[in-house]
């Protein structure tokens, strides 16, 4: 099925390619999304008139995505768990609860933007992907500890092991999520 993208999406166009995609993909994802039109003569004549303001719109999102951007990478963010002594989590931390820790530190972020495979299940720091926008990524750090001396302390030793120095101690001292 030949569709119009109303956004750039991985692997497969940007804004206002005709792309063929399977029959599918189209149908369960990308037209219910609203993230392409099908490829008809009106719709193509449609989508002409109303390109400009797609684009427009789409450097409106991702100016504010690179805002966001340049005030979190890099930022660790901690998370307090229950865990056994081997450092296993009773539970996992999910997207969703990622997704929290960032929007309680005043940062607009909805899970689908938190690119996690797999639930974390182990203590420890994490290096998590954030999809601002189609066209902007960002990683943070989460912190996943028993206790908030537990999150200091494996703060502390990824530092000694990667020779930096913290230069925002306070606010992830004031950063910190219990369940």
């Amino acid at each position: 099925m030949d569709v119009i993208l109303l956004e750039r999406i991985p692997r497969l166009g940007k804004i206002g390619d005709i792309v063929n995609v399977k029959n599918g993909y189209a149908r369960n994802f990308l037209l219910p999304q609203g993230k392409a039109l099908r490829a008809t003569e009106a719709k193509k004549k449609d989508f002409e008139i109303k390109r400009e303001q797609l684009e427009s719109q789409n450097l409106k999102l991702q100016s504010e995505a690179e805002k966001i951007h340049n005030a979190i990478t890099n930022k660790t963010f901690i998370i307090l768990r229950s865990s056994g002594e081997t450092g296993q989590l009773y539970g996992s931390v999910s997207a969703r609860d990622i997704a929290e820790v960032v929007l309680e530190q005043g940062f607009n972020i909805i899970r689908r933007q938190v690119a996690l495979n797999q639930p974390i299940k182990k203590t420890g720091i994490h290096n998590i992907q954030i999809n601002l926008h189609p066209e902007v990524t960002t990683n943070i750090k989460i912190n996943v500890a028993r206790s908030a001396e537990e999150a200091k302390k494996q703060e502390t030793e990824t530092l000694m092991k990667d020779g930096t120095v913290s230069e925002n101690k306070k606010e992830q001292e004031d950063s910190i999520y219990t369940r």
